[in-house]
């Protein structure tokens, strides 16, 4: 079984349906805390580091084999209660800033100021040695929609930052640096290559879940 940590109960059919298309069979429970970035926001991530474990641990008791958390706020945080957990925790952006870091040039973009400094400084540690051009920008205005209900309006806030942030033919490469934010790539009306995080996150997961089950 693979424990998802969501922030938002609206991360749980995305997730469900990427499960469907791409890993049929795989048995997904979804815990919703909405308090954690809440908290987070107001406090900084490390407030919540013992909530985190308080939240999953009945889950691993209950026979998780991974557990991937959905927020980027807080993914730092939670990747590092693994040990003790006793399970692999994953955040599920490190794939998407394994394959920006590999870019060379990238624009993070966030509808929330507390996810910026966590993906960038992640970014940075998978560039590790190597070159590395990293810009943030927020999302002015996206996240108030968002918690308006405001879809629509969230995902083109997004896209606008996007478009108002880079230029046609640019070498570089944006992440979408919150969950949330994915379908706004479909939005951009510019040609720069634009990462988000909730198919490769969930993949890889999937993997490190099936292998620690069959440990």
């Amino acid at each position: 079984m693979l424990v998802l940590l969501h922030t938002s109960p609206v991360h749980v059919p995305v997730f469900d349906a990427l499960r469907d298309a791409g890993h049929p069979g795989v048995t997904l429970r979804h815990l919703v805390a909405e308090e954690l970035l809440a908290r987070a926001r107001a406090e900084g991530p490390e407030a919540v580091a013992a909530e985190i474990r308080a939240v999953l641990a009945p889950a691993v008791a209950a026979g998780a084999s991974a557990v991937l958390c959905t927020c980027s706020t807080i993914g730092e945080v939670a990747e590092k209660a693994g040990p003790a957990l006793g399970v692999p925790v994953l955040r599920v952006d490190r794939p998407m800033a394994e394959a920006a870091a590999a870019a060379g040039r990238v624009v993070v973009v966030a509808a929330l100021e507390s996810t910026l400094g966590p993906t960038a400084a992640l970014i940075r540690e998978a560039a590790g040695a190597r070159p590395l051009e990293l810009r943030t920008v927020l999302a002015d205005g996206a996240w108030e929609r968002f918690e308006a209900g405001d879809r629509d309006g969230y995902l083109d806030a997004v896209a606008a930052a996007v478009d108002a942030s880079t230029e046609p033919g640019a070498d570089e490469v944006v992440v979408l640096a919150q969950v949330s934010m994915a379908d706004a790539a479909g939005r951009v009306r510019g040609d720069v290559p634009v990462l988000a995080g909730p198919g490769s996150g969930l993949a890889a997961a999937v993997a490190v879940a099936a292998a620690a089950a069959g440990r």
